[in-house]
């Protein structure tokens, strides 16, 4: 969108109007709420700092309870995460601050209006994803959260942040995908997600997902039960995404015909995979060998995404990940993707992503002498 100034336009249904210097003349309506008002007049320090006034008129088909949450929750969010003035007066939202931030406030309600228009809901978690992805200058929030990988029950399941995106991309277009990142990224949700959307499309034919069992080491032999029954606690994190993403009948029985197998790695030895949409999760807890076994099990018309984080392996003390060397080797092959994660990418409690980051820090730290 080009941009002039004292000129309105349209920016979808919505128009934006900006005004420069001082901007003390505009009518207000203000409505009493904690923090700030909604709609109240900037103090003088603002107004002597303030350069820029946006506004953005809201299309009267649109319910400003939807834009704006109950009680105003999602433009508390807003004020919340800006410095600028946030006046809402009938269906016409003004933001006044600097030019650089209040053109980022326009965009984002903006954004959040193409979203409700798409028939997305919003929520407090997704005004927190978009807001966060505004303040990023990387992507557009639509171009983001408007992905959907996968429908089901209703509900739409894609990507939250843009290391999502670029993962999903990723998946769609490669062979092989490597994911790797802290727990809470939606490395295996997405993956399961698109491989279910393939199948769903007649892309592939089946899903295999697999993961190393390395937790149970020789103590699997003590556990009671049969083979299945020892190594089925460790693949429960599988089973829970397929569940919530397909009917547990119909799951059940594509299971029984083998169209979607859930088994551990050392199963995956002397095959080959045609016509099928493979997932390694919890890839840091394979050996180099493991990894170049699981990798050459790979057949005509099938796809591989390999998940994990190399910071929490579970492998013997002096063992090599696999996924740890593994883009060493496989660097500029085509076809092969490599997909990092970070803790903005982490889709849980905020804490989570303040914990990820802190042990990030400390990895970071140069070693202390004695240490």
């Amino acid at each position: 969108m080009s941009r002039r100034r004292d000129d309105v336009r349209g920016g979808g249904a919505n128009r934006r109007r900006y005004d420069s210097g001082p901007p003390g003349s505009r009518g207000r309506d203000p409505v009493s709420h904690s923090g700030k008002e909604r709609g109240g007049v900037p103090g003088q320090h603002d107004l002597a700092k303030a350069t820029t006034q946006v506004k953005i008129l809201v299309p009267g088909s649109q319910p400003m309870v939807a834009l704006l949450g109950r009680s105003d929750e999602f433009l508390k969010l807003v004020e919340a995460a800006f410095e600028s003035q946030i006046v809402v007066r009938g269906n016409e939202i003004t933001i006044t601050g600097s030019e650089g931030e209040a053109e980022k406030v326009a965009m984002l309600f903006e954004e959040l209006l193409a979203l409700l228009e798409r028939g997305h809901v919003l929520t407090q978690a997704g005004v927190g994803q978009t807001i966060e992805l505004v303040k990023g200058d990387d992507v557009r929030p639509t171009e983001v959260l408007g992905d959907r990988v996968l429908t089901s029950r209703g509900r739409s399941i894609g990507p939250k942040t843009l290391g999502q995106k670029k993962y999903v991309d990723a998946l769609r277009r490669s062979t092989v995908t490597f994911a790797i990142g802290p727990a809470g990224t939606g490395k295996t949700y997405l993956a399961v997600a698109t491989a279910v959307k393939a199948l769903q499309d007649s892309d592939v034919r089946r899903i295999i997902l697999t993961r190393p069992a390395v937790e149970a080491g020789e103590r699997l032999g003590f556990l009671p039960g049969t083979l299945y029954e020892k190594i089925d606690p460790y693949m429960k994190p599988l089973y829970d995404a397929l569940y919530e993403m397909m009917d547990a009948d119909a799951l059940q029985r594509l299971m029984e015909r083998g169209t979607i197998e859930v088994a551990p790695l050392a199963f995956m030895r002397g095959r080959t995979v045609n016509d099928a949409f493979i997932i390694l999760d919890e890839g840091q807890n394979t050996t180099p060998e493991q990894m170049k076994m699981f990798l050459t099990r790979l057949g005509f018309g099938s796809k591989a995404a390999i998940n994990g984080d190399v910071t929490q392996t579970d492998l013997p003390a002096g063992q090599r990940s696999g996924l740890a060397v593994i883009e060493e080797i496989l660097t500029d092959i085509q076809g092969i993707e490599f997909i990092h994660m970070g803790a903005r990418d982490v889709v849980r409690h905020k804490i989570v992503q303040d914990i990820v980051e802190a042990y990030r820090r400390f990895s970071e730290r140069p070693a202390s002498v004695g240490e």
